[in-house]
């Protein structure tokens, strides 16, 4: 389990009056964990004289990251092993260690709160709760300035950390995602464009029969006008009837044999 929050984006540089200035760059998540750290080791220093193992104190943030909030944890080792731990947003399961394994070891808990959606901001979903994570370093000297940082090791009890929302492990920053809902046609406007479509299509092959049958009668009348200049018939009246006749039959009559 990782004992850094990773960043996504966010970029944080430390001046030596702990000055921020934010820039997109994917390398400042180390420079950030450093920083809350530092905050973390200052509350301890703050309240050396009465600090108890297992109180939660605030760390104080700078007013540029007001909205973010941050909180730290001292406890043993021993303790976490035999009991886990119970902190109300989240619960570390008994047989838990730390890898290396130190005498005591803190846990800062940092909850980005209206900062989640400017810098976790994730195309096509939209944030349903804050960004949370937490990260663990050695405790054993707080006035140490060279703060080891450390993993925790759920394993041998095979149980993750929970937590008071769903299914948070690793030590990652979690957070809730909703899919954005893409804008849906109404029903009734998918009826109307398929009543359109099955009309459109019954006048397509209304009006493609209607083309063949002229084409057809067209070309027949060709036909029968090519016939009639090939052939040009005299016209006689037979009683009252007008009839087409021929000028000069093709063959002539001739009478059989034996017939006067």
């Amino acid at each position: 389990m990782g004992s850094f929050i990773s960043f996504l984006i966010f970029t944080l540089c430390c001046s030596s009056s702990f000055s921020l200035v934010h820039s997109f760059d994917n390398t400042a998540s180390d420079s950030l964990n450093s920083l809350v750290q530092d905050f973390a080791l200052r509350s301890f220093i703050k309240h050396r004289h009465r600090h108890q193992t297992g109180a939660v104190y605030d760390a104080l943030l700078p007013r540029n990251l007001s909205g973010m909030n941050a909180s730290v944890v001292r406890l043993r080792s021993r303790r976490l092993w035999s009991k886990g731990a119970n902190f109300g947003y989240f619960r570390i399961p008994p047989k838990t260690a730390s890898i290396p394994h130190v005498k005591r070891l803190a846990i800062v808990y940092q909850d980005f709160g209206n900062w989640s959606s400017r810098y976790y901001n994730l195309s096509g979903y939209s944030l349903a709760s804050s960004v949370v994570g937490f990260m663990v370093f050695d405790a054993s000297n707080v006035t140490d300035t060279n703060v080891r940082n450390l993993t925790l090791n759920t394993m041998v009890c095979g149980l993750p950390l929970q937590w008071n929302i769903p299914s948070y492990r690793d030590g990652l920053p979690w957070r809730v995602l909703l899919e954005r809902a893409g804008k849906k046609r109404p029903w009734y406007l998918w009826l109307i464009g398929f009543v359109v479509g099955f009309f459109g299509l019954i006048a397509v092959v209304y009006v493609g029969v209607l083309c063949l049958r002229l084409v057809k009668a067209k070309r027949i009348q060709d036909m029968e006008r090519q016939a009639n200049e090939d052939l040009v018939l005299e016209s006689r009246w037979v009683g009252n009837s007008k009839m087409p006749s021929a000028a000069v039959t093709r063959t002539q009559p001739v009478l059989e044999s034996g017939v006067q």
